[in-house]
């Protein structure tokens, strides 16, 4: 298990305080969550994030999501847990993170000139209530045709070993659309942060308070 708190704008929460912790090691998550300028604690959730049998890509993500928050909501027993996943759907098959070169070329390949839906799930648990919130944010990227040059020079670029479908969108990974349809285009990078704002202001979380304030 790793732990480790992230920005300078304050301390982890104390016993007894609410604070925010992030069920993540991922650092793409890390980047987004800093955006709303609140001190969080990040958490490795340490879950199994195979998809189970004849399970379907969104709910695999809205699964791992919670899963990821609630495991690590008994370590902090009075904080705000934020759990995410995100799984790529090309045609109703999962697509997970390459791992390898290899991987990335094959998966870019397959989803060159398709419309492929990037599923990320979110769960906001209050561990100090029990309270769970979930859900499920959808992007519909397009991918343009792409040449077998023009992958391997992306992969070898940007190396998006640890992004699902090898697609790294807040670098050079937006070159590879003709577009993209979301409500919430954070969501594509990992952590869908307009579902995420909204989830801490029903548990009372005042996002747009200076950090420190009485809420």
């Amino acid at each position: 298990m790793s732990t480790k708190t992230t920005l300078n704008a304050g301390q982890p929460a104390a016993a007894g305080e609410r604070g925010l912790v992030l069920a993540s090691t991922s650092r793409y998550r890390q980047a987004l969550l800093a955006r709303l300028g609140h001190a969080f604690v990040v958490a490795d959730p340490a879950v199994d994030e195979a998809p189970l049998p004849g399970e379907k890509p969104s709910a695999t993500a809205l699964r791992l999501a919670e899963a990821k928050a609630r495991a690590v909501a008994s370590r902090y027993p009075s904080a705000l847990v934020i759990g995410s996943d995100q799984v790529a759907d090309c045609d109703g098959q999962a697509i997970g993170k390459p791992g390898s070169r290899a991987a990335a070329i094959a998966q870019l390949a397959r989803q060159a000139g398709r419309s492929v839906v990037f599923h990320t799930g979110v769960a906001l648990v209050d561990a100090a209530s029990g309270r769970v919130q979930t859900r499920l944010v959808d992007v519909t990227s397009r991918f343009r045709p792409l040449s077998t040059v023009e992958i391997e020079h992306y992969v070898d670029r940007e190396r998006p070993w640890d992004c699902a479908g090898a697609v790294k969108s807040e670098g050079l990974g937006i070159a590879l659309f003709d577009g993209i349809d979301s409500d919430d285009p954070t969501a594509l990078v990992g952590l869908p942060l307009i579902a995420v704002a909204a989830m801490l202001r029903a548990e009372g979380f005042d996002v747009v308070a200076p950090p420190g304030a009485a809420r």
